[in-house]
């Protein structure tokens, strides 16, 4: 947890040039589209070959993109029309398994309610990494639950269409039988269930009340991680792409830098680590 925490006064916030990031041409939409696909092509040639290393890792980075861009439709930030964004998470919960629509509901609630009793999604960053990977399988269970209960009729018609593409796909890969097909079946299962660990709890543990979400410094694990650890920023300004979400953190650090110091981070920096351990930085 943050130890230094300082919070980002209303005179800052207005202060940060962010309406310029925004908008996306469907071009830009259209690039966010391809980014998971070479990870998931990889993913089925190591499974297909027996190379394991390499369909594992790629299968990975293959949830991870997927992720960002159903995040980025949930937020309507490709550039599409609202049709166009629906489609995107359609497909994506047919590569992916799972209802898409249902995760949309529930991260609009987290943005909505955050840290309330509301927030059902939130809720894991307040469990310990042991009881997060327990709670992991529930997870997305409790998700669509919540989603269909409380989402309406239209939730619950795009999530019956979610459902018939998880069927087709899992049918089409047991009927088939080819061993890569079969191999991302399992990956994305286990994947789901591993989802309150990486995309929840990495960026929301043990944060202050007044701390929305962690942050990354890193420029590196910002780029192998596809800036995905830049959650706080995303969490002060949703409509900003995460394509940009760097460019906004150096915004907020110039407009801000004692808010932008005391950031909790995703991963702490080597001088915050010798600190935590009671070393001398």
């Amino acid at each position: 947890m943050s130890n230094h925490h300082v919070a980002l006064t209303k005179a800052e916030r207005a202060a940060i040039d962010w309406r310029d990031l925004a908008p996306m041409q469907w071009r830009d939409g259209v690039v966010e589209c391809w980014h998971p696909l070479p990870w998931l092509a990889a993913s089925w040639w190591g499974a297909a070959q027996g190379l394991w290393f390499v369909a594992i890792p790629a299968s990975f980075m293959f949830f991870l993109t997927a992720l960002r861009l159903n995040h980025e439709a949930i937020h309507g930030n490709l550039g599409f029309r609202a049709s166009g964004h629906r489609a995107v998470l359609h497909g994506l919960s047919a590569l992916m398994l799972g209802s898409n629509n249902a995760v949309a509901f529930n991260h609009l609630q987290h943005h909505r309610h955050i840290g309330t009793p509301d927030d059902l999604e939130g809720a894991c960053g307040r469990m310990t990494a042991a009881q997060v990977i327990a709670h992991g399988p529930l997870f997305p269970l409790r998700m669509h639950r919540a989603a269909w209960r409380q989402g309406g009729r239209a939730v619950r018609r795009r999530m019956r269409i979610d459902l018939a593409l998880n069927l087709a796909v899992m049918a089409t890969g047991l009927i088939i039988g080819a061993p890569f097909l079969l191999y991302h079946l399992v990956a994305m299962i286990v994947a789901q269930c591993l989802t309150a660990f990486f995309a929840v709890w990495i960026t929301h543990h043990d944060c202050a009340p007044e701390e929305v979400a962690r942050t990354q410094r890193s420029p590196v694990i910002n780029f192998v991680s596809y800036n995905m650890p830049l959650h706080l920023e995303h969490h002060l300004f949703p409509g900003v792409p995460v394509r940009r979400l760097g460019i906004l953190a150096r915004r907020i650090a110039a407009a801000a830098p004692d808010f932008a110091r005391g950031n909790a981070l995703v991963v702490p920096e080597p001088g915050a680590l010798r600190r935590q351990a009671g070393w001398s930085a």
